[in-house]
């Protein structure tokens, strides 16, 4: 797979570029929004990795450039963490929003669950006991079949997608309710105690983080 980075700073596309190349990724480099324009359309993409403020074209209206054209998965990253530049982004259909500063590790993993939800890769999700069809939409605990809402299945499907990540409960409204919803936080802690509580001793994978959110915690064996 190809990703692109994009960002004026040439120390920041070089430490996400080397963290990347490490999972064995293809890695372009474009330092504006016009040479992302340019090199998005002259070439495949699994993903880009576009910063917002940028010089010449910032990053809200590349990324508007290139999707008009092309359907390839994106992740934003700004130095500003206001609401309404995450609604612009939500709004021009991208995949994640990353604040700055942030963790190249973190980073890499919210590249991997775009990645595997984009292409579709995984229909069975397992984890000990507890195992997901997606396709069939079934989830079961010890092979007995578990009776979710709708929306704790989109819930507990986000989880699962973003395994080990840190989800804030904005994160979490606006990917799993839509960035249109008028909730709270009492929302997402009413549907993660109910889901928990239906996943009987699974409900352990749902982990509180103090001060964040919440992480669906599992370590592969």
């Amino acid at each position: 797979m190809k990703i692109l980075i994009v960002d004026d700073e040439e120390l920041i596309r070089q430490v996400i570029k080397e963290y990347l190349v490490l999972e064995g990724y293809m890695v372009d480099e474009a330092i504006d929004g016009n040479d992302a324009v340019s090199k998005a359309l002259s070439n495949d993409y699994s993903l880009i990795i576009m910063d917002i403020m940028m010089p010449n074209k910032d990053g809200y209206q590349a990324c508007k450039e290139i999707r008009s054209v092309k359907d390839v998965p994106f992740i934003m990253l700004s130095a500003r963490g206001e609401e309404y530049d995450k609604l612009i982004g939500f709004d021009l259909g991208i995949d994640d929003y990353v604040t700055k500063p942030f963790s190249p590790k973190e980073l890499v993993a919210r590249v991997k669950a775009v990645l595997k939800r984009s292409t579709g890769e995984e229909s069975i999700y397992k984890f000990g006991s507890l195992k997901i069809d997606d396709k069939a939409h079934d989830v079961l605990v010890d092979d007995d079949k578990v009776y979710l809402t709708p929306k704790e299945y989109d819930l507990l499907k986000y989880f699962v997608s973003n395994k080990n990540i840190a989800l804030s409960r904005e994160q979490l409204l606006t990917n799993v309710w839509g960035y249109d919803f008028y909730g709270d936080d009492r929302t997402i802690d009413t549907h993660v105690k109910t889901l928990r509580k239906n996943l009987g001793k699974c409900g352990d994978y749902i982990k509180t983080v103090r001060g964040v959110g919440y992480k669906f915690e599992y370590k592969d064996v």
